[in-house]
């Protein structure tokens, strides 16, 4: 298991468009999300420890904030054929499982993970009203073994300052877990930076 921090992309930028699958039925895009006071797009999957450590977290603060007006959306960006567990079938179940509210999405080609320059899984994008990346960083200071709870304090932070209409701080600390798993060839220029 290799671990890979994030932060790759730049405050400021807009958040790159997509259009995938949601393993319930049907498609998510980017533009189904407007007018929404926030945008948080999380890049999880299934069989990562450090996703397993904080899935329940990631669960209640999607419902919590999506109750709330923010339009919250997981995605799974996985090769799914050396990570079977990361299939749509297994994503389906998971969500069942853990009582995800919001969509989870499959990025089957990868393209969107290199769009937003997703970096590991768990990895967390929170985007103002006007689609501009306020936030990117870990969740709170929990990993896996460390005996710090999880209660999603960094990326609850970025949340209610956003909703508040005030700015988010630019101190942000890198989320860190399992890379993505790219497929064979498939790996972008920044894997490994």
């Amino acid at each position: 298991m290799a671990v890979t921090s994030s932060m790759l992309l730049e405050l400021g930028a807009v958040a790159p468009d997509f259009r995938l699958p949601e393993v319930g039925g049907g498609e998510v895009a980017l533009s189904d999300f407007a007018g929404a006071p926030a945008l948080l797009v999380m890049f999880i999957c299934n069989h990562c420890p450090y996703v397993r450590h904080v899935r329940h977290e990631v669960a209640a603060m999607g419902e919590e904030y999506r109750a709330r007006g923010v339009a919250v959306v997981g995605i799974s960006s996985n090769d799914v054929a050396a990570y079977p567990d990361d299939s749509p079938e297994g994503m389906r179940e998971e969500k069942r499982r853990v009582g995800y509210t919001f969509p989870y999405l499959y990025d089957e080609s990868q393209e969107v993970a290199k769009a937003y320059r997703a970096a590991c899984t768990p990895d967390f994008y929170l985007f103002d009203r006007g689609l501009r990346l306020v936030y990117r960083g870990q969740m709170d200071g929990s990993r896996p073994g460390n005996d710090v709870p999880v209660t999603g304090r960094d990326l609850r932070a970025a949340l209610e300052a956003v909703l508040a209409g005030l700015p988010v701080s630019p101190e942000q600390k890198p989320s860190l877990g399992c890379n993505i798993k790219w497929k064979r060839g498939n790996a972008p220029d920044y894997f490994g930076a």
